[in-house]
């Protein structure tokens, strides 16, 4: 019997391998075991991680390792970033009580949803942030904000394993169809801005990063099934071939 589809917990850049092992150990408190680690800073495995998970280390075992976030999502059909502090991006920002009941029912379609941490000193960037579909935020007092790792691990997990299989708040027709993936995302962006920068869309020169990362938050905030991919693709090429051949 094939295993229940999981949301997968990465952690971004995570500094110290003792907040590693407490949020491995709170993730398999609460049943799930879908770890990604992303350049953590003092290298992996580490000894201090496998002292901290206090029994949980098969789970740091199967841990993946990634160099970026982009190759650590890229499988992943919904992502969630959990943040403190607003990112002057237009996102979705849900509880991570909303968060779970919604990543259930992606699991249930078949969907892989990913949760984004961020390193402990400064939190996710917003380039890390503008790869994600929506934003936890966690309803803490806004004079102390500031969330441990390992805790805001616990705290997505918890509201995980509180959600029930049944309950499906809301759900979305696919009409047999299947969502994009981040990779196919993130190319289907990088085409755009190849030939939106041909085409000299990103000017002045010093807004063009700005003006790149909003689009990227666009594509990312579209509900993208592989067929959209494709057409917007196509759609992208034959406007191309048609002004070579007006040229």
């Amino acid at each position: 019997m094939e295993e229940p589809l999981q949301p997968t917990f990465v952690l971004v850049r995570p500094q110290m391998g003792e907040n590693i092992g407490a949020a491995a150990r709170a993730m398999l408190n609460f049943g799930l075991d879908r770890m990604r680690l992303v350049s953590p800073r003092d290298g992996w495995p580490n000894p201090r991680a496998v002292a901290l998970a206090s029994g949980a280390g098969r789970l740091l075992d199967d841990a993946g390792v990634f160099e970026t976030a982009a190759g650590a999502l890229s499988d992943c059909t919904y992502v969630f970033a959990t943040t403190a502090r607003g990112r002057g991006l237009t996102k979705p920002i849900v509880t991570p009580e909303r968060a779970m009941e919604q990543a259930r029912a992606f699991c249930a379609r078949g969907q892989r949803v990913a949760v984004l941490f961020g390193p402990e000193r400064a939190g996710l960037e917003n380039d890390d942030i503008a790869r994600a579909n929506a934003i936890i935020s966690v309803p803490v007092n806004p004079e102390f904000a500031s969330l441990n790792l390992a805790q805001c691990v616990l705290l997505t997990a918890y509201e995980w394993r509180r959600q029930t299989a049944g309950a499906v708040p809301e759900r979305m027709e696919m009409a047999g169809a299947d969502a994009a993936t981040a990779l196919e995302v993130e190319k289907l962006a990088e085409h755009y801005e190849t030939r939106l920068d041909e085409a000299g869309f990103f000017f002045p020169e010093s807004k063009a990063p700005g003006m790149k990362l909003a689009l990227r938050n666009l594509w990312s905030r579209l509900p993208l099934t592989r067929s959209d991919v494709q057409v917007f693709h196509g759609l992208l090429r034959q406007l191309v071939r048609h002004r070579d051949r007006q040229d």
